[in-house]
């Protein structure tokens, strides 16, 4: 006998959930409104009606209404988030809320990485804050849960946008593939994994991600030997970041730092979210079309941020995030003294101009992957034993990969140990 949809669905949600719902029901029904007086006013222009005092408000009696209804709704949404607020520690207690499941934690990573600093500005419970967590459990400094299988040599793995550390397990073929949990019994690593809020500045992550690291070194249960990261998609810029700042603020967590493996990272961008700041311009050409713009502006800073592959505050600092502008990056090199791999995927079955300037992985151009950039002070420069392409390959599906899995193994054996290498 099957469940009921409806409990079904809510066994995923929690008390301190209906206020992260109840903010993002208010902030849809203001911007509808907003965006429904825009077009009001487009028309009106036509006519030769005047509007409001600031573009795309109406006027006069019509523009009161639309007050009228921002305000009211935004009164309602703070009397109901004060009265969650009040009323939340009694309904958790009663309810003995149970552990969040995978599928909610996936909904918010997916809402955190589509509109994480909004999320974060508002003070939504839904806004992710950023952890390192050792099978499952968060660290917490104060006071360590035992670790009685740790070792020295550390495996920090980074997921990417809207994704969580949950993600690292994946299945190929009905087999469950888990890149760390391989490397650990493989190579006798300790996974550390790291969960963010990846609608956040890249650099604004990278400094969390640096302190953090900083702690971790601080707090070992163990001397660490060696650091060793992992990194898929976004989280490969948020490594690259966090090193920049680690030796900017003379940190010593980067003395550990041996190897970092990059999984189809786009460090010099993505063409999907250029082609989301074309159709944003397109949008503003038309007096009917541009209050529509608002929509595309509701994507994340760790969107807009995939544009280009920025990774450092200047980057992005003094800009209009939404303007269309030129590459302008501060060059950032891969880190001196780092072993730096690089594994780049398409769906295309062999190499062309085509697959590695537009198709690549998906979501990601080969030469994107590769660090390959027209500038060459953008250049990132992976040995070639150091670079690796899989054809006929998604950017999911890096995560996926037994092959992904052996080429890393490979790579991270230590040379006097080294098996037979792969193919």
């Amino acid at each position: 006998m099957h469940k009921p949809a409806a409990k079904t669905q809510l066994k995923h949600l929690r008390t301190s959930d209906l206020r992260g719902l109840a903010q993002l029901a208010t902030q849809a029904t203001v911007g509808v409104t907003r965006i429904v007086e825009g077009v009001h006013q487009s028309i009106w222009n036509t006519l030769g009606v005047p509007g409001g005092k600031t573009p795309g408000q109406t006027g006069g009696i019509t523009g009161l209404v639309y007050r009228s209804i921002d305000s009211v709704t935004q009164l309602l949404g703070k009397g109901v988030d004060s009265l969650l607020v009040r009323l939340q520690p009694r309904l958790e207690s009663a309810a003995q809320s149970e552990a969040a499941t995978p599928q909610r934690e996936a909904v918010l990573a997916a809402l955190n990485g589509v509109m994480g600093d909004r999320l974060l500005a508002n003070k939504n419970p839904f806004a992710i804050p950023m952890t390192l967590r050792y099978q499952g459990e968060v660290l917490n400094w104060q006071a360590l849960p035992p670790m009685p299988e740790a070792t020295g040599k550390v495996l920090l793995l980074i997921h990417g946008l809207c994704m969580n550390d949950l993600q690292w397990r994946a299945e190929h073929r009905g087999q469950l593939v888990d890149h760390g949990a391989t490397l650990a019994s493989t190579l006798g690593y300790t996974p550390v994994y790291l969960r963010y809020n990846s609608g956040l500045h890249t650099s604004q992550n990278g400094r969390e991600l640096s302190a953090l690291l900083q702690e971790l070194a601080r707090h070992w249960p163990l001397p660490i030997e060696e650091l060793t990261v992992v990194a898929h998609s976004m989280g490969g810029l948020l490594i690259r970041s966090a090193v920049h700042y680690a030796r900017q603020d003379s940190l010593h967590w980067p003395q550990h730092l041996k190897n970092i493996v990059f999984l189809g990272v786009p460090h010099h961008g993505s063409p999907l979210e250029r082609a989301g700041n074309q159709v944003d311009a397109l949008l503003g050409t038309t007096p009917y079309t541009s209050p529509f713009a608002r929509l595309g502006k509701l994507r994340s800073a760790g969107i807009t941020d995939l544009r280009h592959g920025n990774v450092l505050d200047e980057d992005w600092q003094g800009h209009d995030r939404f303007h269309s502008k030129s590459d302008t990056r501060q060059p950032l090199p891969l880190p001196e003294g780092v072993a730096c791999y690089t594994v780049a995927a398409t769906t295309a079955a062999r190499r062309s101009k085509l697959a590695e300037r537009l198709i690549g992985d998906g979501l990601v151009p080969l030469h994107s992957a590769l660090g390959q950039h027209h500038d060459a002070r953008r250049s990132l420069i992976f040995a070639q034993a150091s670079q690796r392409i899989f054809f006929r390959m998604n950017h999911l599906a890096l995560l996926s990969s037994p092959e992904v899995t052996r080429k890393m193994v490979n790579w991270l054996t230590p040379v006097e140990s080294a098996a037979t290498p792969d193919g």
